[in-house]
């Protein structure tokens, strides 16, 4: 029973998560002034989305059946898409201005997500549910990588920008 009762709590806990990065990135994506910004955040709340329904779908079966569905591929990112809107986005914003503090922010939403999911897959016993947690964590690690650099890139772009460098 008890174990029921944590992977209930830990599949809450993940569509939690999942519908508050939705809504940040919305929220980002709706404020953004940059057209490039606002397509990196649309497309990361279209997958927080799609991580809510694969989430749902999970709960719904575990509540019925008290197993785990065997875990779905994600579908694979344009990433050559990505590559030029992020090229775009670091043209467009400023690295002290607000979708720069907002990737800040993003990275620490998928950090908490990627620690939530390692975490659960690190303890998890059943094998559908282990390759749940761990496609997950994979899934939004590729949004933290794309996060990281961009806002990496950010950073050195303001210190060239403002000569900061002391050599």
């Amino acid at each position: 029973m008890e174990h029921i009762d944590k992977a209930v709590e830990i599949l809450k806990t993940a569509i939690l998560l999942e519908r508050k990065g939705k809504a940040f990135y919305t929220q980002v994506a709706r404020q953004s002034e940059s057209k490039s910004a606002r397509k990196i955040f649309e497309m990361m709340a279209e997958e927080e989305d799609a991580h809510i329904g694969f989430l749902v779908r999970q709960f719904k079966n575990y509540a019925d059946h008290h197993e785990f569905l065997v875990s779905e591929t994600p579908h694979e990112e344009e990433d050559g898409h990505i590559e030029i809107l992020t090229e775009q986005i670091k043209k467009e914003i400023s690295a002290a201005g607000f979708e720069a503090a907002a990737i800040s922010a993003a990275i620490d939403f998928e950090n908490r997500a990627i620690e939530v999911y390692s975490g659960r897959a690190s303890e998890a016993t059943n094998p559908n549910e282990k390759a749940l947690y761990q496609m997950l964590a994979k899934w939004e690690g590729t949004h933290h990588q794309l996060l990281y650099q961009l806002n990496e890139d950010l950073k050195e772009q303001i210190w060239n920008d403002n000569n900061f460098w002391p050599f």
